[in-house]
């Protein structure tokens, strides 16, 4: 029966058992479609990471929720950079490198260093920002349990993506946020019917002193009925407060998870040509807090 090396890492945090829990198998070489899916459902994190050898990059990586294949993962990516970091296949004994991956969407580079703290600080490239179809904030809003009138009246419900198209909601505070009572079937009928992967909403106030945003994201369609800590929505919801002047700020830092007592950071970086923004960068740090094998 063959075993193949697998760690729960946490990511965008430093602290063992907050941030975003990831599943990373960093040698996946002959898993089938069918068995990485089995160990993600087994895992039960929000998603699980497989490292594959690539032809066109350092490395291939393919993103598991417990239900589905998504095409691009952020917390998946700080994780698995940590774990490779820390397996020797890649090396920052020189100072700072770059390090491309093989998606299903394409090569995109990440850029890993150390920290003045010593800890593995993970810049992911994120895809070209695409704004897609509006939703219907009343639709919206009765899914997530509140009123209509809690949703920003002056921008729209939009999907939008990153690499992995998703609903950004924008709330009016963070009251709102600890209101939210999601119908987890509505909330994934919307995403199915919608041709959308989750949903993530947010507002302008944040629980610390220097952080520009506050998120919580839901991923019922996917099996993820909350997600604590998001890198792909994140970079997603950086192009679309660009695109409306609601942050027009190139760096900043968006709390998640806090509500589910795994509070995590999120560092932004948005590269914009006028109001359009055109470059996404997400960056974070992890720790691994568990390592072992799992039999297939």
């Amino acid at each position: 029966m063959p075993e193949y090396q697998v760690k729960i890492v946490d990511a965008f945090t430093t602290r063992r058992y907050a941030g975003n829990p990831c599943g990373v198998v960093t040698r996946a070489d002959g898993l089938s479609d069918d068995q990485m899916q089995a160990i993600a459902r087994e895992l039960n994190a929000s998603e699980t990471a497989f490292v594959l050898p690539s032809r066109r990059a350092m490395f291939r990586v393919r993103f598991f929720t417990p239900a589905k294949e998504i095409p691009l993962a952020g917390h998946p990516t700080i994780a698995t950079m940590h774990a490779l970091v820390e397996e020797g296949r890649i090396d920052l004994s020189g100072g700072p490198v770059r390090v491309t991956q093989e998606l299903s969407i394409g090569l995109l580079p990440v850029d890993i260093a150390l920290d003045a703290d010593r800890n593995v600080r993970v810049v992911m490239t994120q895809g070209r920002p695409e704004f897609g179809r509006r939703l219907d904030r009343s639709v919206i809003a009765d899914a997530l349990g509140i009123a209509p009138s809690d949703i920003l009246a002056d921008a729209p419900v939009q999907v939008v993506s990153t690499g992995t198209p998703q609903a950004m909601v924008p709330v009016r505070s963070l009251d709102v946020l600890r209101r939210l009572r999601p119908n987890y079937q509505h909330l994934g009928d919307l995403e199915e019917v919608g041709h959308y992967f989750s949903t993530h909403v947010f507002c302008l106030e944040a629980m610390e002193p220097g952080h520009r945003a506050h998120a919580r994201h839901f991923a019922a369609s996917a099996g993820v009925p909350e997600d604590p800590v998001t890198g792909s929505a994140t970079g997603a919801m950086a192009a679309y407060l660009w695109k409306y002047g609601l942050v027009r700020e190139p760096r900043y830092t968006v709390e998640q998870g806090h509500l589910m007592g795994r509070p995590g950071l999120v560092e932004v970086e948005v590269d914009a040509d006028g109001d359009e923004p055109v470059g996404i960068r997400i960056a974070g740090t992890a720790v691994t807090v568990l390592r072992g094998t799992i039999a297939v």
